[in-house]
């Protein structure tokens, strides 16, 4: 079954990010610093998300992901957004944290989805077209990507995966998936790559309370403020630098010590 997502035909990469219109010039000036050291609101009285990992957290400990499976995704994550000049890339972000928390809750069961027939082959405009819940999608395409390349090496008792492969290896077998060329059995090809894709970039982006953005850098990179409830001092001044680290919905870690 197609995905909802769209076909993505060329690799992602940060300056492919930055032309493409997702780092919109942000309002900006030159000043006095804003000094805050405690949270503006009372924290506690909004529903956080379930299982939600801050900035500063340890280790990841995966709750859908087994180890073959997280060896994969990071894997294939760190190629398309890895770390270069201008940052830390997908895995240094937790993005596979991001995708794991997802999988593990109502998002990869698809709760708030309609999941029944007919099953025919859809378009891209009629949405979400597959039988299998997004975790689904996920533990069969992982299985059978480890499967193949276990195949592709000539001797599968030898252990070979995904995660053990060179760079360009694995960068080969993620165009393959995308062009749809390596077939798996059990989940579209085209429909996984796309799925993962989208998954990597909200992970690399969404608030740092869901396990991915780590330390905020997709935020850095792009120059976006975040959850800032007051911009009021910087509306009206334009094309000067903005002056103020980006701030999550838990905040800062640094505004638990003195600025």
């Amino acid at each position: 079954m197609k995905s909802d997502v769209p076909d993505n035909r060329n690799r992602i990469s940060r300056r492919r990010l930055l032309t493409a219109g997702l780092a919109a010039p942000v309002a900006t000036v030159a000043g006095a610093k804003l000094v805050q050291h405690d949270m503006p609101w009372q924290a506690g009285l909004a529903n956080t998300p379930a299982q939600a990992v801050t900035t500063d957290s340890a280790e990841p400990r995966y709750h859908f992901f087994s180890a073959a499976e997280s060896a994969l995704v990071e894997a294939a994550v760190a190629r398309l957004i890895p770390a270069d000049d201008l940052g830390p890339g997908a895995l240094e972000a937790g993005v596979p944290v991001y995708i794991d928390r997802q999988l593990a809750g109502p998002y990869g069961r698809a709760e708030r989805w309609y999941m029944q027939g007919p099953w025919a082959e859809g378009l891209p405009t009629q949405g979400y077209q597959s039988r299998l819940t997004p975790a689904g999608i996920y533990r069969g395409a992982l299985r059978e990507i480890d499967a193949a390349v276990a195949r592709a090496s000539g001797d599968a008792a030898a252990g070979a995966t995904f995660a053990r492969l060179a760079p360009a290896e694995q960068d080969r077998w993620l165009q393959q998936l995308e062009d749809g060329q390596t077939a798996l059995d059990a989940v579209d090809a085209k429909g996984f790559f796309a799925l993962l894709l989208q998954n990597t970039k909200e992970g690399f982006w969404s608030d740092p309370i869901y396990g991915g953005n780590r330390d905020m850098v997709g935020w850095k990179l792009i120059g976006f403020p975040g959850a800032r409830y007051d911009h009021r001092p910087y509306v009206a001044k334009h094309g000067e630098a903005y002056p103020l680290p980006p701030v999550g919905l838990k905040g800062r870690v640094a505004w638990l010590k003195s600025e």
